[in-house]
């Protein structure tokens, strides 16, 4: 039986600021502290030192180690769609089979619900897999000699579940992702858009506590990808999972992502809502890879509101969230007469926006320069 894996310590590891107060932690679906990967032999041993501190290229020709994920931390809440995102080699998938120790972190820890992933056995862990986390990977992993309804319950059937019970429960799942009527079929008879939907019913059979997903559609033809996009967005509306996603298109994080991690060389860049990583960019490195999105259809209007002139400015006119996106908000905006009132949750006023406020963020779409910032 594999051993736990040790627990290094916050100041071993000198992320202090990444923390997150326990009471945080204990209430995520998800919760990642101070992860490292580092490939190479006895890496282990570097754990608290300075090499740590190298660059990735430094410390491969210093030792011959790897960094492959660096101090990584974050929550995840329960329900939310949380996109881990990157270029190649970014670490990013590394990072999802950290989180399940699909590969043995080197240090840090993994809660799941609760539960010390990285402190488990074997088969303590299996359990996990089988009970509490779904993967749904770039390639399918189907069961070619078997049909869609088994190929759905295998899962089930690995857990000892009788076959009436996992049956009806697959049946569920193929009506829940539209592929009623198909069964019966073999895998090899579906298209890619149809097998990918195979992977998500066998991965919500098991009602898992977190769905997992790297890469799902990378692999798939832009019509169909848009439409299994589409599929994750009604799926999670309505079984309500937790989902970790990783990928490396910006548009589909942006689409999909209650909030985003991007990740460079291993390491966080930032976290944030998709109106946040486009409106306040954290570097350059997220400045530049966020420069072609057009920021209508992404920023919301506390992103481009101003504060009122006067205690009565916009009080003709309908108030707006201040968490209504740009675009959406043209249509009222051009139409009002004058400035809108911008309101918060609890209906506060909290700013003003008029035609100017919503033209100036499309001449900036138009001329790729950055807009200027607003109240929040």
């Amino acid at each position: 039986m594999a051993q736990p894996l040790r627990r290094w310590t916050v100041t071993d590891l000198a992320v202090d600021r990444a923390r997150t107060p326990q009471s945080e932690a204990s209430s995520s679906a998800l919760s990642v502290r101070g992860l490292w990967k580092v490939f190479g032999p006895n890496a282990e041993k570097l754990v608290g030192t300075p090499d740590l501190e190298l660059s990735r290229q430094e410390l491969q020709a210093k030792s011959g180690h790897v960094i492959g994920v660096r101090d990584v931390s974050f929550d995840v809440a329960p329900g939310e769609v949380f996109v881990v995102m990157g270029l190649s080699g970014s670490g990013k998938s590394t990072l999802v089979r950290l989180v399940t120790r699909l590969i043995e972190p080197t240090a840090g820890t993994v809660l799941l619900g609760g539960d010390d992933l990285t402190a488990m056995g074997e088969e303590q862990l299996r359990e996990i897999r089988r009970r509490k986390v779904s993967m749904v990977f770039q390639h399918f992993g189907l069961l070619p000699h078997r049909k869609v309804i088994d190929n759905i319950a295998f899962g089930l059937e690995v857990r000892g579940e009788d076959k009436g019970p996992r049956r009806h429960r697959a049946q569920e799942m193929v009506d829940l992702v539209g592929l009623s009527g198909y069964e019966q079929n073999y895998p090899d008879q579906l298209s890619g858009g149809m097998q990918q939907r195979v992977g998500l019913a066998r991965a919500l059979a098991g009602d898992p506590a977190v769905l997992m997903f790297d890469e799902p559609f990378s692999a798939l033809d832009p019509l169909i990808r848009r439409d299994m996009q589409k599929e994750v967005i009604r799926l999670h509306h309505e079984v309500g999972k937790t989902m970790v996603f990783i990928t490396h298109d910006l548009d589909e994080a942006l689409k999909l992502g209650d909030r985003i991690l991007i990740m460079r060389d291993g390491a966080i860049v930032q976290v944030g809502a998709p109106d946040e990583i486009i409106g306040a960019p954290a570097d350059e490195y997220v400045r530049d890879f966020t420069a072609e999105v057009p920021k209508s259809h992404v920023l919301t209007l506390k992103w481009v509101m101003r504060e009122p002139g006067s205690a009565d400015e916009g009080a003709g006119a309908p108030a707006l969230p201040d968490t209504t996106v740009v675009r959406e908000a043209a249509r009222a905006v051009l139409a009002a007469d004058g400035p809108v009132r911008v309101v918060d949750s609890s209906g506060t006023v909290v700013g003003v926006v008029d035609d100017e406020d919503i033209l100036r963020v499309v001449v900036v779409e138009q001329h790729g320069d950055r807009p200027g910032s607003g109240a929040s």
